[in-house]
């Protein structure tokens, strides 16, 4: 049943898309760390059972794990190959496997993981880098969502869709089978290493004479060069806490693609840096116009590390190869950055929760450090007089920034807002809602975390904002809101014509 309020002109829509436990993707298992006798680990020890099994086992074993997970992912050899090469250093000397046993050994040193198990929610849209093949007046729109699977662990999966003329919303259904990207090569940035020195630690101590040795672009070679100069310094210095530091910044800054085969709807974004080992959480993505003829997509996420939270930036321009770098400065502290979809009198502008409960504008030259955040909009109403956050980055309209927010209320409610910010000043607020744009439904109210609505990013089609939203951190939902009469509530303007949404299934 479609819910309704009691403004005509935001509509809720039918479609709901929920967690899949079958949906998996295969990645490395390792047994546990614990010794299993002498001085051998638990990984030899398997790896010497698996050699010790006779030939037709072997062959029997493969067959059967061949048809039991085949067709639940893409080339499950060559992922067996991959992990077999990982573990083969632990081989008894002298062992030369089989094809089949180094088959099987790559199964063995396989798991599958339920990447959305047990929840799929809190949804952010942008504009597809490929919009070739639509009818006149539609859109196609990739969606990020946090996918929730084995230990509360977050990843990001991808959705594909289109809004047409009309303003109805298609999503096409999720790959059959998932498919992890593979690291490629960084190409990493000095000023950005000084930047998280000096805000993660708040000295430069020993790091300065690594970074004058390195180029203002650098990849892992020249990073071992001078972590290696670095060490020769030992008389003189205690290098390794400078060492440790370099690592961690450089696990923390990567770079990924996905096979150029593989659909965008199969491609899964695991964690992968050691600040974001428990999760990558609330993808808000955003179409950034550089101003200077480059355009990409580019999402702020909250990385977790089962303590402690940062903030990571996402970009890419084909949905293929991503890179992910750790953000610094005061602006980037907390979770919720939202980026401006241009820059803003030369600089980069974001939405910034950095107290945790207000919404400020945070400026940056460089996309990688946040200025100290300017106070926009202080809890006020009733629904909001815990903290308030944005719900994604800002849509440019005519009369201002229009920036979907989140405010949380008795209960720990969760309920959607919106500001309406100055264009060329977002440090202005020319208007608020004084009562929530949309509020849990009641049968929206139930869920892992209860009583929420919520999002990372909402489209601005024409006249009309489509609006994904993730409901008690399980599910995800859409609306339909008409921007005018949106943009009149928020001005002040009376008499603004109702602007009737017929539901349409997504």
């Amino acid at each position: 049943m479609t819910a309704t309020t009691d403004r005509s002109w935001v509509v809720r829509q039918s479609a709901v898309l929920t967690a899949d436990p079958a949906r998996v993707v295969a990645r490395l298992f390792l047994p546990g760390q614990e010794m299993g006798g002498g001085e051998r680990s638990r990984s030899s020890e398997v790896l010497a059972r698996i050699l010790a099994l006779a030939d037709d086992v072997v062959d029997a074993e493969l067959a059967a794990v061949v048809d039991a997970f085949d067709d639940r992912h893409r080339d499950l050899p060559a992922l067996w190959r991959s992990h077999y090469e990982l573990v083969g250093h632990r081989l008894p000397n002298g062992a030369a496997p089989s094809p089949q046993q180094r088959a099987l050994i790559g199964a063995y040193f396989t798991q599958e993981f339920a990447f959305e198990a047990a929840a799929l929610f809190n949804p952010s849209m942008a504009p597809h880098p490929d919009q070739d093949g639509l009818p006149p007046g539609a859109v196609r729109f990739v969606m990020t969502l946090r996918a929730v699977g084995e230990g509360h662990v977050s990843s990001i999966e991808m959705r594909v869709g289109v809004v047409d003329a009309d303003g109805h919303v298609r999503i096409e259904p999720a790959g059959t089978v998932a498919v992890p990207a593979v690291d490629i090569e960084p190409a990493w940035v000095r000023t950005a290493f000084a930047e998280q020195v000096a805000d993660m630690w708040g000295d430069l101590h020993d790091a300065e004479d690594v970074l004058d040795r390195l180029p203002s672009r650098f990849g892992r070679a020249e990073l071992d060069a001078c972590l290696a100069w670095l060490r020769t310094e030992s008389i003189t210095r205690d290098p390794e806490r400078t060492v440790e530091r370099f690592e961690l910044m450089a696990a923390c800054s990567y770079s990924v693609e996905f096979p150029a085969s593989s659909a965008v709807t199969e491609r899964l974004l695991l964690p992968r840096a050691p600040s974001e080992s428990q999760g990558m959480e609330d993808t808000r993505l955003v179409r950034l116009d550089h101003g200077d003829g480059r355009v990409e997509l580019v999402g702020t996420y909250t990385a977790f590390d089962g303590t402690a939270v940062s903030s990571q930036l996402l970009r890419t321009h084909d949905l293929r190869r991503f890179s992910m770098t750790r953000l610094s400065g005061p602006g980037s502290r907390n979770k919720g950055l939202a980026l401006f979809p241009r820059r803003i009198d030369g600089r980069y502008a974001a939405l910034s929760r950095a107290d945790r409960e207000t919404n400020g504008i945070s400026w940056s030259d460089d996309l990688q450090r946040w200025d100290e955040p300017i106070l926009v909009q202080a809890p006020v109403q009733p629904w909001e007089a815990v903290q308030l956050g944005n719900c994604g980055p800002p849509l440019e309209t005519p009369a201002g920034w229009l920036v979907l927010t989140h405010g949380v209320g008795p209960m720990r409610r969760y309920s959607i807002g919106a500001i309406l910010l100055d264009l060329d000043d977002p440090t202005r607020m020319i208007g608020r809602l004084d009562r929530p744009l949309l509020e849990p439904d009641d049968d929206e109210r139930s869920g892992y975390v209860p009583n929420v609505v919520y999002s990372c990013g909402a489209l601005l089609h024409g006249t009309t904002i489509v609006l994904p939203y993730g409901c008690s951190d399980s599910q995800t939902r859409l609306a339909l809101v008409a921007l005018e009469p949106l943009l009149a509530e928020l001005t002040g303007l009376t008499g603004a014509a109702d602007d009737d949404r017929s539901e349409e299934s997504a």
